[in-house]
């Protein structure tokens, strides 16, 4: 047996709990892995209170988590990776346990720490995949809602990168280091469209809707094509005409060894908030659903 982290019905941080489990086994081309760190992210949350009941049906109890980074200790038939592996991935099954199972696992680094490795999985596919669907190319102005956020500050280092000018939503604590990453960021709230198009005389071609703060009406209007406008946090997409970008068949194999490279290189940073023993993944939840956050939350069982 081994401790994980379970709920056995939807509610506040309260309804975690520390649970003895049995480990999982790993099916064919899956591996195995001693957990050294479980990123927590928003949609862990949602899963937990209920909100996503209607797209992610829970079958209690459940383990919550999406990635991890750990030691291989079993291979699954036709695996790509050894026991004693250093790697991360997306977890099946949930990623706040002593012990998960990875899907596609990539080797980490050694440049690169655990804590990292753990919290770039979700977070940096997020951002690779949507900068991909949105088309946005080297010499054209992205606008990035929610650039502090744990998926922008990842967008936002990507596009730079690329040659992309970007214009970056933020709280006014976040301004300074946004600004670091190559962006130009302005203060999010009542005003930011004439704030965007100051900072933008050339136009904006594409937007980056990581927020969900109630922004979609003015991105559209601001590039004049809902085309032009993804977002991974605002549920009423569809009645602006705007893509909502969940992932699923979406996700770019790719993407994952590109990011954990560039991550290792020093051109991909990650900024690590806390961390928190596995038995404190309530007050890490509380701690995210308060905004109390500036970059990610990691689990260390």
């Amino acid at each position: 047996m081994s401790k994980a982290i379970t709920f056995s019905e939807y509610g506040t941080p309260e309804v975690l709990r520390l649970s003895e489990v049995t480990p999982p086994e790993p099916g064919p081309g899956q591996v195995r892995i001693r957990v050294r760190a479980a990123s927590v992210n928003p949609l862990d949350m949602k899963i937990r209170s209920g909100l996503m009941a209607g797209a992610v049906p829970a079958r209690f109890p459940v383990i919550p988590g999406l990635d991890a980074a750990g030691v291989v200790d079993v291979v699954g038939e036709g695996a790509d990776a050894a026991v004693g592996d250093e790697v991360l991935g997306a977890t099946v099954g949930g990623s706040y346990s002593e012990y998960a199972t990875l899907e596609q696992p990539v080797a980490k680094p050694a440049a690169l720490s655990w804590e990292v490795a753990a919290s770039l999985v979700t977070v940096g596919r997020t951002a690779f995949r949507v900068l991909a669907q949105l088309g946005v190319r080297e010499g054209q102005t992205l606008l990035v809602h929610g650039a502090g956020g744990s998926v922008g500050v990842i967008a936002v280092q990507l596009a730079v990168a690329r040659g992309i000018t970007v214009i970056a939503t933020v709280g006014e604590h976040d301004i300074e280091r946004v600004t670091a990453l190559g962006a130009v960021a302005v203060r999010y709230g009542d005003g930011w469209v004439q704030r965007a198009k100051t900072a933008a005389p050339q136009g904006v071609d594409c937007v980056f809707d990581a927020s969900g703060a109630g922004v979609l009406a003015d991105s559209v209007a601001l590039t004049g094509d809902s085309a032009h406008v993804i977002t991974i946090a605002d549920m009423s997409a569809a009645q602006h005409g705007v893509r909502f970008s969940a992932g699923g068949a979406d996700q770019a194999e790719e993407a994952l060894p590109q990011l954990v490279q560039l991550a290792a290189a020093g051109m991909l940073t990650v900024p690590i908030w806390r961390t928190y023993p596995l038995e404190q993944a309530a007050i890490a939840h509380a701690d995210l659903e308060a905004h109390r956050n500036r970059g990610k939350a990691v689990l260390l069982p």
